[in-house]
């Protein structure tokens, strides 16, 4: 299951961020059941500074289930990725790409991370992630 919520007046399409994430969770081999949230940039930051101990509003915030038990369905339980457009929005024009690639960029990072992958752990594993973002990119 795949679940989008939208919190702010962003226009969503639903259908392409359930396709991909579908299509990332699958290829990665995994069962799990997601959740989407769009969110304003003050809550983020919140969220942020709660999780991170950072002060500051980010693009993308990922939460792998900590449970590790299964559901009915034999799947791991619900992960979610926290999106602020905004950021978002901000980022496409510091690095000069588009709105809608920056944010399908994130949303790939966010679900990897959800996926298990970590990028801050070593510099082997921001390769091994760098490279799966750029594979599902080039799906698109």
């Amino acid at each position: 299951m795949i679940e989008i919520n939208n919190t702010i007046k962003f226009t969503v399409d639903k259908k392409l961020f359930t396709g991909l994430a579908k299509k990332i969770i699958k290829g990665e081999n995994k069962q799990i059941d997601l959740s989407v949230a769009f969110i304003a940039k003050d809550k983020m930051k919140e969220i942020n500074k709660k999780y991170r101990k950072k002060n500051k509003a980010t693009d993308v915030l990922s939460f792998e289930s900590s449970e590790g038990f299964t559901n009915l369905n034999s799947r791991l339980s619900l992960g979610e990725v926290i999106i602020c457009p905004d950021i978002v929005r901000e980022n496409a024009k510091k690095f000069g790409n588009t709105f809608k690639y920056e944010l399908i960029k994130v949303f790939i990072h966010g679900v990897l991370h959800v996926l298990g992958y970590d990028h801050e752990k070593s510099k082997k594993e921001a390769l091994k992630m760098e490279e799966r973002e750029k594979f599902y990119l080039s799906k698109i």
